[in-house]
């Protein structure tokens, strides 16, 4: 699933548990995420439901500056709040998530 989200889209570690099944296993999401090696998988792209970037296994700089590069708006560390809309049509649209 994490493979979906587009270049410039996020969706928050809450939202890839609820999509996958159990909303409580955000926590499992970004435990799983950290120790991913595979750069087909855009980890990056997966942020806290409170608005700040979370943690990132190449660090949280790193991830902000990915982010940016994809035209996420970042300031004072925390994604606009634009990108955090759960169920985002557009995000759903684009990615095919609104399957899941």
């Amino acid at each position: 699933m994490v493979k979906k989200i587009p270049p410039g889209q996020v969706l928050t570690y809450g939202e890839v548990a609820r999509r996958l099944g159990d909303k409580n296993l955000a926590r499992a999401v970004g435990n799983a995420l950290n120790k991913n090696c595979d750069k087909a998988i855009p980890c990056h792209r997966v942020v806290r439901g409170d608005g700040r970037v979370g943690g990132f296994n190449l660090g949280t700089r790193k991830k902000i500056a990915i982010l940016k590069r994809e035209g996420v708006r970042i300031e004072k560390g925390r994604i606009s709040p634009l990108y955090l809309k759960r169920g985002s049509p557009r995000l759903s649209r684009e990615a095919g998530l609104g399957e899941i």
